[in-house]
């Protein structure tokens, strides 16, 4: 039944919604409206009962929508076991809508966290909801306003059992690839909440390696927006193929109507961030996982948000001797080399994303399979790209594999790519053009492959001045030297 009536009078209604959708901001009403255009009967409540009304005088005449001004009403249209999802900010607003649900809901009902929710307090709050008898779920989805409306990658957490009432609602909803929805059971508790985390981390990567990429064919090559935006439509055509390569280009083409000019030279060249990328290196380090790449990336973005240090610096800082661009008649090899270390720095950026998810996995005991990840990732999301196919079968073929670089496909397209990452990195370098993820990438790279590292004279160091003991290579044990004494050797 579609209840356009502003006056909510929904008490003929009672038990008939399939699922309920809590705020109704961009992403919330896309969402609601998604269910909704996938046959199901949806319940729709927010804070602000204008926000409601308008919602239902815009899509109520399209849809079976059942509108709600209070929770309690809200909780009531809905059928068991119900199955609530809140779409409102994280922090904690979400904790409030949260308790306001479970003072109004049943044993054995469905709480759904669809927010950018910090996985601890996932965690946190799928331990209280359970104490009362509650289900919850922190379900990460991707895919901005276009996903939630027409298709997201979603990354649903929680108990088990949650998903057999859960699973063909929201995989009716997600994209499809090849028939298979981009949805499943990540795991227990903040499992979803985690995995989402990630891949907003390769997100940040992915961005910051794209854009890196743009500013060397801009300032070394001396190519034009317009042009680079062509590069970059060729691009989308092989084997980087993307949605972020995809828009890349669009927002390359786009001509800034008061000006004239390429709107990228117009917008100030200041990143947001909302926290995602920070609270993946923030785990990364508590984990011990080196997400070098991620971290560079949200770094950059620190970075270009410090304008004022930046606009203090420029002209000041000595530069040195560099180089002014690349000789016109090695564009075509430089461009190629740019492509290559583009594709090999996000290679390092996905690896390192799913380093991180088995090792979040292993602390926290949620059993997450990566190929899962990369099934579901292949549509929807905002980092879906043609190689997560390789990815899924480099963890079909060996679910133990050490690092994603070292399955015999990628390691293979890593020989083809290294030469040209190299030079991309010393050209740059030399012509003083910022590569944090290129660079830094590439220090990974070349620190996985190493026999030896610096960690050597590290151990040293600490022993000396912290008697922190350090292995041997030759005999199993602690060993400690007194170094203030007759720097004689003893097992600690």
């Amino acid at each position: 039944m579609t209840n356009s009536s502003p006056s909510f009078e929904s008490a003929s209604a009672a038990g008939s919604a399939q699922i309920g959708v809590v705020g109704l901001a961009v992403m919330g009403s896309n969402i609601a409206r998604n269910f909704a255009n996938h046959g199901h009967t949806v319940a729709v409540y927010n804070r602000t009962t204008a926000k409601t009304e308008a919602f239902i005088n815009e899509f109520g005449e399209t849809a079976n929508f059942v509108p709600s001004a209070t929770i309690e009403d809200f909780v009531a249209s809905l059928e068991r076991p119900r199955r609530a999802l809140i779409m409102v900010a994280a922090g904690a607003g979400t904790d409030a809508v949260i308790n306001q649900l479970a003072d109004a809901m049943d044993e054995g009902d469905i709480i759904i966290d669809g927010g950018n929710a910090l996985y601890t307090d996932t965690i946190r709050r799928e331990r209280e909801m359970s104490e009362r008898g509650l289900m919850f779920v922190g379900a990460g989805i991707s895919g901005g306003e276009e996903g939630a409306l027409n298709g997201p990658a979603i990354m649903p957490g929680g108990p088990k059992e949650s998903y057999e009432y859960l699973g063909p609602l929201l995989e009716s909803i997600s994209a499809q690839v090849d028939g298979v929805p981009c949805c499943t059971h990540i795991g227990p508790d903040g499992a979803g909440h985690f995995v989402k985390m990630v891949h907003n981390g390769i997100e940040y990567a992915d961005m910051q390696v794209i854009g890196e990429a743009y500013h060397l064919l801009r300032y070394s090559a001396g190519m034009e927006p317009a042009e680079i935006a062509e590069i970059f439509r060729e691009w989308n055509q092989g084997p980087l193929e993307s949605y972020l390569i995809e828009i890349t280009a669009e927002v390359l083409a786009q001509v800034d109507e008061e000006t004239g000019k390429p709107l990228v030279d117009i917008i100030v060249d200041s990143a947001g961030q909302k926290g995602t990328g920070r609270w993946t290196v923030k785990s990364a380090l508590d984990l011990g996982i080196p997400v070098t790449g991620i971290g560079e990336a949200v770094f950059a973005r620190a970075l270009s948000s410090a304008r004022e240090q930046r606009q203090a610096a420029h002209g000041k800082l000595p530069s040195g001797s560099v180089s002014q661009g690349i000789d016109p008649e090695s564009k075509a090899q430089f461009t190629e080399d740019v492509r290559r270390a583009l594709y090999a720095s996000k290679l390092v950026a996905y690896a390192q994303g799913f380093d991180q998810i088995l090792a979040g996995s292993k602390e926290y005991n949620w059993n997450v399979d990566p190929k899962d990840m990369a099934t579901i990732w292949r549509g929807g999301c905002i980092i879906r790209a043609r190689f997560l196919n390789r990815v899924r079968e480099a963890y079909e073929k060996n679910p133990a594999l050490p690092s994603l670089l070292l399955d015999d496909y990628f390691n293979g397209e890593l020989q083809d790519l290294i030469d040209s990452w190299r030079r991309i990195v010393v050209t740059a370098t030399l012509q003083g053009l910022p590569v944090p993820v290129f660079a830094s990438s590439l220090s990974y790279y070349d620190a996985l492959r190493a026999e030896r590292l610096p960690a050597a004279l590290i151990q040293g160091q600490r022993d000396f001045f912290g008697a922190h003991t350090y292995g041997r290579i030759d005999r199993e044990g602690a060993f400690h030297t007194l170094w203030s004494g007759n720097r004689n050797e003893v097992e600690a």
